[in-house]
C-alpha cells in the first residue's frame, strides 16, 4: 500500500511537472534522414533565387512559397518594389497546351533568361521551349527525336543557341526559325558542347563550349575531338538484355581529347579556325570576346599544368597576339578573372605569381601595370558552385574607380566583400557580419544581393547598396522550422600541428553534452588541393551531425593545411605527393588533440568523407593506427585510375612520377587495414570509376581483410536520387552503431 500511494503521488507530481513546463530539449523532435531528404527539410534552408537584368532590375522567384504560388516577379532594387513578371497559373496551362499534358504543376526555374527579361527558356524532355514573359505564354522551339542541350539566349535576346548531335544551331525567336551553323558533329566530334574531363575540371561542370559576341553576330566554340581518348564501359542492369553505356575518360598519362577553337558568324556559317598549330599547347582553358567584337582571348595550358598562356586573336583572321605567361613551379589554377576595362587600353587579371591569389592590371599588350591587391591573404569565390571554381570579381565600377571583390583577408572560414581602386589604393571592407557573405551584383554595380549565414544561422537574402548600406531584407531566416528539433551547432576554433601551423576546426556536441562523460568521435574529411570544409556558414550536413550527436556522437571537421586556400604555397606542398605527407600528417596531428581531450574516448574514433575525402579515409585506415572504423563513400584508390586533369595536376604524368603514384596508392597498402571499413559507390560512377573500388576490394580479399560494402546500382558519384540518399545515410548511421 506504501508502495502503491508512493506511485500515486510520483505520477501526480510528474503530471503536473508535464503541465507547467516549457518543452525541453529532450521532449523536442528527433531529426531523422527521411526528414532530411523530405520537401520540409530540403525547403529549411531556402532562399529566393535571384537573377539580374540589364537594365539594373532583377527577377526574383521565392522557392519558399507553396509550389502554386511560385512565380517570376521583376524587383527594382531603386525603390525596393516588386510586380510579377509573369502569370504562373497562366503559363502553367499554356505550358500544359503546348505539351499535350496535364502536367505543369508549378512554375519552374529556367535554364536561363534573357538579359532583357522578356523571355525564359527550359529544355523538358530533351525538347526546348521558350516562356514569353509577359504573354505568359509557352512555344514549343524544337520536336525532334535527338537531345537537345546548352541552351543560351544571345546577348541581344533575339536568338537561341542550343546543341543537337553534337552540332552547334541558333534560333531566331522573331521568324521561329532554326539554322544549323556547324555540320560535323558525330559520337566523338564536339562542337560547342565539352567532353567529359573539360566540363567536369576545366569549366567546373558547366557545358560552356561556345561564346556569343556581344553584337550576336558571331559565336566562338570549341571543337573536340575524342577518337583517342580511353574508353570505360558502365554495364546496366536494365532491361533484360542488359545496356551498355560507354563514356570516352582520359586516364592519367593516356591521350586528352584535342580541342580547337573556332568562329562562326551567324549569317555566313562558315568556320573560321584559329591558327594554334605553333603553339605546343594541351588543353584550352578559357576563351573571352572583348568588348570591341573583334577580337577573342584564350588561354592554352600545357601538359605539365606549369605554364598558361593568354593570346589575343582577330574575328577575320591574321594569327596570334601573345599576351602574356603565367607560370607555377606546381600547377596553374585557372579562374574567371579577366575582365576587359572601357577605356579600351587595360584588363584586370587573376593571378597566384606571388603565391597568394590576388587581382593585376596589365595594359592591352600585357605589361604589367600594378598589382590591385596584396598580402599574405587570397582573393577568392564566394558564391555557390565547386570550391575549384574561381571568380572573385563581383563588379566593376570604373566611373568612381572600384574594383569589388570577395576574399579570405578576414579569415580562411569566412567570405567578406572589399572594394579597391584600380592603382591599389583604398581597400575597404564592405559586408560587416561575421560569417559568409555570398554576393551577386547588379550589372553597374550599385547594388548587391547578399546571401548571408554563419555557422549557427540558416541563410537569409538581403539587398545592399555598394557602399554597404543595408536596403532591404528579401527573405529572413527561418530558424522557427527548425524550432521543434534538437538542434546543436557547431564550436569553431583551430588545432596547431605539430609545427605550430593553426589548423582551422569545428567541433559539434550533443545538446546535454557533459563534460564528466567520454564520447566517441566521429571526423569528417575531404583534403586536397584549396578545398575547405570549416567554414564560419551554414551547411546542410549539419542535420546529419546533429543525427549522430542525437545518437551520442561528436563530430568534427579539421582542414590540412593545404586545403585551407590560404595561399598557392600551401596547395604546392601537395606536388607529387597528393593523398600523402602533410595532409596525414595535418589529420594525425588534429587526431592526436582531439584524443587528448577528456571528453573524448580516444579508443572510439571514426573518419569519413566522399570522393577526395572517402580517399583521405582509405589514406587514414590504412597508413595509420589511429581511428577504429571508418566510411569511404566513392574514393580514388589509386591516381592511374583518375583522370588526366586533375590528377596529373598534382602528381604530373606516372612516367613522371612513377615512385610517387606507387607511394600514393592505397592499393599497395590495402592489406595494412585498421579498424572497420564500409566502403560505398554507384556502379554509374563516371567521376570516380568503379574500377576504383573493384581495385581495392581485390587487394582486400588477397589479403583476406574483413570489411563492409554497400553498392548502388546505375547511380553516379553523387549517390544523388532521395531514395539511394536516405539509404545510404541510414547504412552510415547503422554502421558507426556497430562499430563505434
Amino acid at each position: 500500500m506504501k508502495n502503491r500511494f508512493s506511485i500515486m503521488i510520483l505520477l501526480l507530481v510528474t503530471f503536473s511537472g508535464l503541465i507547467v513546463r516549457p518543452l525541453t530539449a529532450q521532449e523536442k523532435e528527433k531529426l531523422t534522414v527521411e526528414w532530411i531528404y523530405s520537401k520540409e527539410g530540403k525547403a529549411a534552408d531556402d532562399v529566393p533565387k535571384v537573377f539580374w537584368l540589364k537594365d539594373n532590375t532583377a527577377i526574383l522567384y521565392d522557392v519558399r512559397k507553396p509550389e502554386s504560388e511560385r512565380t517570376f516577379e521583376r524587383f527594382d532594387p531603386k525603390y525596393g518594389r516588386s510586380f510579377p513578371l509573369v502569370d504562373s497559373e497562366i503559363a502553367r496551362a499554356s505550358l500544359n497546351r503546348v505539351t499535350g499534358k496535364d502536367t505543369a504543376k508549378v512554375l519552374h526555374w529556367p535554364e536561363e533568361f534573357d538579359e532583357q527579361g522578356k523571355h525564359a527558356v527550359y529544355i523538358m524532355a530533351k525538347d526546348i521551349f521558350l516562356l514569353d514573359l509577359a504573354a505568359s505564354k509557352f512555344i514549343r522551339v524544337t520536336r525532334t527525336e535527338a537531345e537537345e542541350k546548352s541552351v543560351r539566349f544571345s546577348p541581344d535576346g533575339l536568338k537561341l543557341s542550343f546543341v543537337r548531335d553534337n552540332n552547334l544551331f541558333a534560333y531566331d525567336i522573331a521568324s521561329k526559325s532554326e539554322k544549323q551553323l556547324t555540320q560535323d558533329g558525330s559520337e566523338t566530334l564536339l562542337n560547342g558542347t565539352l567532353s567529359w574531363v573539360y566540363w567536369e575540371e576545366i569549366f567546373a561542370r558547366r557545358d560552356i563550349g561556345y561564346w556569343w559576341s556581344e553584337d550576336s553576330r558571331s559565336i566562338a566554340y570549341l571543337q573536340t575531338d575524342e577518337s583517342p581518348v580511353h574508353v570505360y564501359y558502365f554495364m546496366d542492369f536494365k532491361p533484360d538484355t542488359a545496356r551498355v553505356i560507354k563514356q570516352r575518360y582520359p586516364q592519367a598519362g593516356g591521350k586528352n581529347p584535342v580541342v580547337r577553337v573556332g568562329i562562326v558568324d551567324i549569317a555566313n556559317p562558315e568556320p573560321y579556325w584559329l591558327d594554334l598549330s605553333k603553339i605546343p599547347y594541351e588543353y584550352v582553358i578559357r576563351v573571352q570576346w572583348l568588348p570591341d567584337n573583334q577580337l577573342l582571348s584564350v588561354q592554352l595550358m600545357n601538359r605539365e599544368q606549369t605554364q598558361l598562356d593568354l593570346y589575343f586573336a582577330n574575328r577575320t583572321g591574321g594569327g596570334l597576339t601573345h599576351v602574356l605567361t603565367e607560370t607555377d613551379p606546381g600547377w596553374i589554377n585557372s579562374n574567371d578573372d579577366l575582365y576587359f576595362l572601357k577605356d579600351g587600353k587595360h584588363f584586370v587579371w587573376q593571378s597566384e605569381r606571388d603565391g597568394y591569389a590576388h587581382l593585376y592590371r596589365f595594359t592591352m599588350e600585357g605589361k604589367l601595370v600594378n598589382k590591385i591587391t596584396n598580402g599574405d591573404w587570397a582573393v577568392r569565390a564566394s558564391g555557390g558552385g565547386v570550391f575549384w571554381l574561381r571568380q572573385a570579381v563581383t563588379a566593376i565600377d570604373e566611373e568612381n574607380d572600384w574594383i569589388y571583390f570577395t576574399a579570405l583577408k578576414e579569415s580562411s572560414i569566412q567570405r567578406h566583400l572589399y572594394r579597391v581602386h584600380l592603382d591599389g589604393s583604398g581597400l575597404q571592407k564592405i559586408s560587416k557580419e561575421a560569417g559568409y557573405h555570398g554576393i551577386t551584383a547588379s550589372p553597374e554595380g550599385n547594388y548587391y544581393f547578399d546571401e548571408y549565414s554563419n555557422i549557427g544561422a540558416i541563410p537569409s537574402l538581403s539587398l545592399y547598396s555598394n557602399e554597404g548600406e543595408l536596403k532591404q531584407v528579401l527573405a529572413k531566416p527561418r530558424p522557427e522550422l527548425l524550432a521543434d528539433f534538437d538542434m546543436t551547432y557547431p564550436e569553431l576554433f583551430s588545432i596547431k600541428a605539430a609545427d605550430g601551423f593553426e589548423m582551422p576546426a569545428e567541433l559539434l556536441k550533443p545538446t546535454d553534452f557533459d563534460p564528466d562523460k567520454k564520447y566517441p568521435l566521429i571526423i569528417y574529411v575531404y583534403g586536397g588541393p584549396a578545398a575547405p570544409t570549416v567554414f564560419n556558414q551554414w551547411r546542410s550536413s549539419i542535420f546529419f551531425d546533429n543525427i549522430l550527436a542525437q545518437h551520442g556522437y561528436l563530430v568534427a571537421l579539421c582542414d590540412n593545411r593545404a586545403a585551407t586556400a590560404r595561399s598557392k604555397i600551401l596547395e604546392n606542398l601537395l606536388l607529387y605527393r597528393s593523398s600523402d605527407g602533410v595532409e596525414l600528417s595535418d589529420l594525425l596531428d588534429a587526431v592526436h588533440w582531439f584524443k587528448s581531450q577528456p571528453y573524448i574516448d580516444s579508443t572510439r574514433v571514426g573518419v569519413w568523407g566522399w570522393s577526395g575525402g572517402g580517399s583521405f579515409t582509405l589514406n587514414a585506415l590504412t597508413n595509420s593506427r589511429a581511428f577504429k572504423a571508418g566510411i569511404s563513400v566513392a574514393p580514388v584508390t589509386d591516381w592511374y585510375y583518375y583522370d588526366t586533369k586533375w590528377a596529373e595536376a598534382t602528381m604530373k604524368r606516372p612516367s613522371d612520377n612513377p615512385e610517387g603514384y606507387e607511394k600514393t596508392s592505397f592499393l599497395r597498402t590495402a592489406k595494412n587495414l585498421h579498424g572497420r571499413l564500409l566502403l560505398a559507390f554507384g556502379t554509374y560512377d563516371d567521376n570516380v570509376h568503379p574500377q576504383n573500388e573493384w581495385a581495392f576490394i581485390d587487394e582486400l580479399v588477397k589479403h583476406n581483410v574483413a570489411f563492409d560494402l554497400m553498392v548502388y546500382p546505375m547511380r553516379k558519384h553523387s549517390i544523388k536520387d532521395w531514395p539511394a540518399r536516405i539509404h545510404l545515410y541510414n547504412t552510415m548511421l547503422d554502421f558507426w552503431q556497430r562499430n563505434l
